[in-house]
């Protein structure tokens, strides 16, 4: 299941920890398998498969270009919606357009402006979700990219992409969270934590995790929620936040880079803060649930639905000592 996972990074400074990778991700699998993951499965199988067509991984849709007929176009539509809710993308698979929750396409524009050239990078993705962002990783000249979200429905989405795009290429995704990743794997040239800063119960944590998977003079890119304010200044929900449960600290731009500053990491800085729209967050057909405009105030779209300030999201960049 992993072979091409070990083959592509044997000759990367991965290679020491990939087959621990591998078996941890295997366990995975075998002990707590989703119950839905049969079906999941077989709706991967059933995909059509086709040799025609090129790979985009350079454009705001990730996916393969092609003409196929009408009714391959409706198979592959079909076997695509199973997958239900897509939260990130888009996807353009031969014509049929994955419109997934998040214009993800959106976030990754701005972000490339600002980070460090990828080509020829060992890239790490926290808390990838179903993988687009890894592919735009990969488009942007990465030698390879390793994924980890433990959302087995993510995974199945990812690999149902895949099926499209073949297994050349050098992006992986493992369902670990960080948690499980071994100790003494600073080999990563890049790190991303994108949406997933908020969701830790330890904040400071998280940071230390981050830190110890990137070599020396690696760069973190970590992007979450913010609110507006001074150093010190931080947001703890007493309940819900955006319909959330899961959400434990809200900082603001400045105390996030004392955050980091404390926990090692060299010139930290925010490059960009940008309120989330309805326009990059948004319920589509392929994600039918509550999405951005039902977590806002409908009296005051600058508050979500239990008083806080409305999402914000910043992106900070630093360097491992």
């Amino acid at each position: 299941m992993y072979g091409r996972f070990l083959e592509q990074a044997a000759d990367t400074a991965l290679a020491p920890f990939a087959e621990g990778l591998a078996g941890r991700s295997l366990r995975v699998w075998n002990e707590t398998p989703h119950g839905e993951l049969p079906r999941w499965r077989r709706v991967i199988e059933g995909l059509p498969r086709l040799s025609q067509g090129s790979a985009v991984l350079d454009r705001d849709r990730v996916g393969v270009e092609g003409d196929v007929s009408t009714e391959l176009e409706q198979a592959i539509r079909q076997g695509l919606m199973e997958l239900h809710p897509w939260r990130k993308g888009p996807f353009q698979i031969h014509g049929v357009q994955v419109d997934a929750e998040w214009r993800s396409d959106l976030k990754w524009s701005r972000l490339a402006a600002h980070i460090a050239p990828l080509r020829d990078r060992l890239v790490l993705d926290v808390g990838c979700g179903n993988g687009y962002y890894a592919w735009r990783m990969r488009g942007a000249g990465a030698r390879l990219v390793v994924g980890i979200d433990p959302t087995q429905l993510f995974i199945q989405q990812f690999e149902a992409i895949r099926h499209f795009l073949g297994n050349a290429h050098p992006v992986h995704l493992l369902p670990l969270g960080i948690e499980d990743l071994p100790g003494g794997m600073a080999v990563f040239d890049t790190v991303f934590s994108m949406g997933v800063f908020y969701h830790r119960r330890s904040p400071m944590d998280h940071l230390l995790e981050l830190r110890g998977l990137l070599r020396s003079g690696g760069q973190l890119v970590l992007e979450t929620l913010v609110i507006a304010g001074g150093e010190g200044e931080v947001l703890v929900p007493a309940g819900r936040y955006a319909k959330m449960r899961n959400v434990w600290f809200i900082p603001t731009p400045a105390t996030l880079v004392a955050w980091l500053v404390r926990e090692g990491f060299r010139a930290p800085r925010v490059v960009e803060v940008t309120p989330t729209t309805p326009q990059e967050q948004r319920a589509t057909d392929w994600m039918r649930f509550e999405s951005l405009a039902d977590y806002l105030d409908p009296g005051d779209p600058g508050r979500t639905v239990e008083g806080h300030p409305a999402p914000a999201r910043a992106l900070i960049l630093a360097e491992a000592p």
